[in-house]
């Protein structure tokens, strides 16, 4: 996959599942933190957490990857892709590094990816953090169908800038000028066509988990959402937090679908801070 040169979004390459994979590894010590992204087009791991990975990386090490067909990772030449797929590449990366456990972050799609590895590799996860996510069934939105139905063009773009942000203030004509030329990068927008063609709502319910196996999970839990979240529904949060035994959930106000953006110091803190406290708990058990 060409990259621009000296791009901020290639990170280094490793075969993870057998495909090859843009990864971002960042700070040197403390608990692996592994960080899922979202699947907006054009979408990179670096484009989802450049302003929370600087901060996140002073206290642990950072791990995150493009998942298989997005960014700079391969893209399968017979173009399927599934919950079950994206998670098997999810875990080949911490085969690949040799992380037996890691802390794990999910955004939106990234979080259903999450929540599915959670529960089917349990001792992999440490925390597990779902932000905007997906994970339950529910009626497919607007915003959420335009996202996954986009056609490439500047004012496509433009639009879905405006689902996504709360604060219209971040949707400058540069914003949306850059992610526009990055979902038009060489076979970009071919994989992100295959992987949620109409009707939508099955993509929807295909990443969701069964409710009785999110019940079952006993990972301490940090559910994030924004409370103007035009792309995910805030029920899914509060179905996550009803689910889950030991669930947290918080809501930012004045906050749409990009929480890691618009509120990025304060959502660096509440994670650092909830991951700490498993810091601190196996520091004293040692």
């Amino acid at each position: 996959m060409n990259a621009p040169v000296d791009s901020p979004e290639i990170g280094r390459e490793i075969t993870a599942a057998g495909y090859r994979t843009n990864l971002h590894d960042h700070g040197k010590g403390g608990f692996p933190l592994m960080m899922i992204h979202g699947s907006g087009p054009g979408v990179t791991a670096w484009a989802n957490w450049r302003l929370v990975i600087p901060e996140l990386a002073k206290h642990r090490r950072v791990i995150a990857p493009d998942m298989l067909g997005f960014g700079y990772s391969e893209r399968p030449e017979d173009q399927v892709y599934n919950r079950e797929r994206w998670v098997k590449h999810a875990n080949g990366v911490l085969d690949e590094l040799g992380l037996e456990q890691v802390d794990l972050v999910g955004n939106s799609f990234g979080g259903g990816l999450a929540l599915a590895l959670a529960i089917e590799h349990p001792q992999r996860v440490r925390r597990l953090v779902l932000m905007g996510s997906v994970g339950v069934s529910f009626s497919i939105t607007k915003g959420l169908d335009e996202v996954w139905g986009y056609q490439p063009s500047l004012d496509a773009m433009r639009r879905l800038m405006d689902v996504f942000a709360f604060n219209k203030g971040l949707l400058t004509d540069e914003l949306a000028e850059m992610r526009y030329q990055a979902s038009v990068r060489p076979g970009f927008q071919e994989s992100f066509a295959a992987m949620f063609p109409a009707p939508r709502q099955r993509w929807v319910d295909g990443l969701a988990s069964n409710e009785d196996d999110i019940r079952a999970l006993q990972h301490e839990t940090l559910i994030i959402h924004g409370r103007e979240d035009e792309v995910i529904p805030l029920d899914a949060s509060y179905k996550l937090a009803e689910l889950i035994d030991r669930a947290q959930l918080h809501v930012f106000g004045r906050c749409g679908h990009w929480t890691q953006i618009e509120h990025a110091d304060r959502f660096a803190r509440l994670v650092n801070d909830f991951l700490n406290e498993a810091d601190q708990a196996a520091a004293g058990d040692k």
